[in-house]
Order: structure tokens, then sequence, then C-alpha cells
């Protein structure tokens, strides 16, 4: 099997990094959800070694994290973990939560999901940061937004980019305040919100 490669995590990693560097600097156990081929979580993981850094996703995509994380063979990343949001979540107290263009992938069920387990395996005061492209006011932010939102629709009626205010409004429900929405490369942004219940 050839090791998967997403382009597009070598195009973001360093952008991301740099943000995650600061607002990650107290962290020390996060848990990924979706990490997709693996790649960012090899990157962040030997940039900041101080970082427990777990990988997730659907059992399909476990093999080619695998390659990833054994071809690096870092300490601080252990074999991903299967996990589907609708499902059992794997038990932790994690002070940190990553997910990377994931929330117009998944159905809104899923999202709703996602941020409902939250509280389950997060501690008091954690961080969740989700990186991806979101709608603000219902409206795209950019025409490349607009068309990539057509192309997620037209390979599954369940994609499609989110909404700012809805996706906040599901993390205030688990107990998540915004704390940052940084602006990224190619009109994607950085949100992070921090449990305050």
């Amino acid at each position: 099997m050839d090791k998967p490669n997403a382009p597009s995590c070598e195009r973001n990693r360093e952008p991301i990094l740099a943000v995650l560097r600061d607002r990650f600097a107290d962290r020390r156990k996060v848990l990924e959800i979706g990490s997709g081929t693996g790649q960012h979580a090899v990157y962040f993981a030997q940039a900041m070694p101080q970082w427990f850094w777990q990988c997730t996703d659907r059992a399909d995509n476990l093999p080619g994290i695998r390659q990833w994380l054994d071809e690096a063979a870092l300490p601080n990343t252990p074999a991903p973990l299967a996990l589907d949001v609708n499902d059992a979540w794997p038990a932790g107290d994690y002070d940190a939560m990553f997910s990377a263009n994931t929330l117009h992938i998944m159905g809104w069920d899923e999202v709703q999901s996602l941020f409902l387990h939250l509280p389950g395996v997060t501690t008091k005061d954690a961080k969740l940061a989700i990186y991806g492209p979101f709608n603000y006011g219902g409206r795209y932010t950019s025409e490349s937004n607009a068309s990539f939102d057509e192309w997620l629709q037209a390979r599954g009626e369940h994609m499609r980019i989110r909404d700012a205010e809805a996706v906040d409004a599901l993390a205030e429900a688990a107990g998540f305040a915004l704390i940052d929405d940084v602006a990224m490369p190619a009109n994607n942004r950085l949100r992070i919100w921090q449990r305050t219940r």
C-alpha cells in the first residue's frame, strides 16, 4: 500500500502550526478528530514534542495513518484510534482537540454528534481548534468557497460549508466559548473555542 498523501496538508501545516504554537502553548494532550492521512499529526508532534498527539479516524483510514506514524517513529504519537463520531468515543481527559477540513465533509448530524461528545472527553479548561472554510451570516466569504461548496454538494448532499454561527451554537451548548477566529490562507479559518463549564 502506498503511503497516502494530501497536498493540502503540505500547504496548510505551517500556518496552522504557527497559530497552535501560541494557542496550544500550555496544552499537553491533543485529540485529533479525522486525522485523514496522519500528515498533520506527524508535523505538529515533531515540532512540539511536549504534545501527546492522539490520531483518530474511521477504521478504513487507520492503515494510512499508521504508515505516517510508523515512519516518523515519534514517542508522542501513539497508535491511531478508530472513531466514528456517531458511535462510542475513546475515554480520555484531553486538554486540547484539533480537527482540519472535516465539518464540511461530515453530515450535519455528525457535526452535532461531535460537539455533543466533547464534554465527555475533555478537561474543564480544554481548547478546541477547527480549521477549514466557514460561511458568515449565511454567506460565502469568497467566490472560490462558493465554487468549492457547489463541488461538495455534487459529491454528496450531506456535504457543505458550515455556517460559523450554527457551529458556535453547538459549541456553546457543549460548554465551549469562541475565543479566537484566525484568517488563514486560501479563504480558510482556524476557529478556537475554550471550555467554560
